[in-house]
């Protein structure tokens, strides 16, 4: 009996696909969510400043994230062999400097469009898009040192987009309490990113890269869980001090549901990591912007 003939995907098709996956969509949404919660703790935004917000949420997510992930896979072409084999890169679905090319391509298209957005938000996509080629280019290549490269990463992702969403949105420099909670989720960021690192042990151990994971090993499970809580606990203790009692404890009921979570994780770090990156995680995003309402008040007048 004949079968259906399966319809070939053209090539230039495919390699749109795997520029596509190479730029990972699914990476875009911690710093585009960081950068809202910036504008969230800006308060009632004028109406002549939308169009510079939604420029800013795409160059967050897609530009200048997109840029580091094509940059790292590029780098991490014989990490990804092992650990990824069906990446764009180490598959064959994309040349070598191919990948090259479009990182740095997409590291120029970022910048042309920060320029559009005023010194702070220039500053800011620069000094991101450093610590993302340093985070995985040598001769610094961050990521080898896993305290080093995971600061990098926690920085990029939380950070500099949440101070750079409060700036765009408001129009002036960041209040205190801005930059202080934005630095204490980018600290328990430090810990998302070593639960990612653990799906990604045996390349790195056999390429010499010096995560936390390998470092540590499951010793470096529950350092993650405890950074991640004790940077929520202080933002939770400053939220009372600042007299936001309501949503203080809003934050706190998310925090002891991420703590329950915890333990089943910690019993079996490297099967379930990728488990509480799906159920713990997103409490922890939920967090960040009930934080940012509880800050909109005392903010910017």
């Amino acid at each position: 009996m004949l079968q259906p003939a399966t319809r070939a995907i053209p090539m230039p098709a495919s390699r749109v696909i795997a520029t596509f996956e190479l730029l990972k969509p699914v990476t875009w949404f911690p710093p585009m969510w960081a950068f809202v919660c910036g504008v969230v703790c800006a308060g009632q935004v004028e109406f002549s400043r939308w169009p510079l917000i939604v420029t800013g949420v795409l160059l967050a997510g897609p530009l200048v994230c997109g840029a580091s992930q094509a940059a790292n896979d590029w780098f991490d072409r014989e990490v990804d062999a092992i650990n990824d084999p069906q990446r764009p890169i180490p598959s064959g679905r994309l040349p070598r400097r191919t990948g090259l090319y479009i990182a740095i391509a997409w590291t120029l298209l970022a910048i042309w469009v920060a320029t559009r957005l005023g010194p702070w938000g220039l500053g800011a996509t620069l000094a991101g898009l450093a610590l993302a080629w340093a985070y995985s280019a040598p001769p610094l290549r961050l990521k080898a040192h896993g305290w080093l490269g995971n600061s990098a990463a926690a920085i990029c992702y939380e950070a500099l987009p949440w101070i750079m969403g409060a700036v765009i949105a408001s129009g002036t420099a960041p209040d205190a309490r801005v930059l202080l909670v934005a630095v204490l989720y980018s600290i328990g960021a430090h810990g998302i990113m070593t639960l990612n690192d653990f799906r990604s042990v045996k390349g790195d151990r056999m390429t010499g890269v010096a995560s936390l994971p390998v470092q540590m090993g499951e010793d470096a499970a529950p350092f993650a869980c405890f950074i991640m809580a004790l940077a929520q606990a202080i933002v939770i203790g400053l939220l009372f001090f600042w007299g936001h009692a309501v949503l203080a404890m809003v934050v706190t009921a998310l925090w002891l549901c991420q703590l329950g979570l915890m333990d089943p994780f910690l019993e079996q770090p490297h099967a379930r990591a990728r488990w509480y990156n799906t159920t713990g995680v997103p409490l922890y995003g939920i967090g960040m912007l009930v934080a940012a309402l509880a800050l909109r008040p005392v903010l910017f007048g």
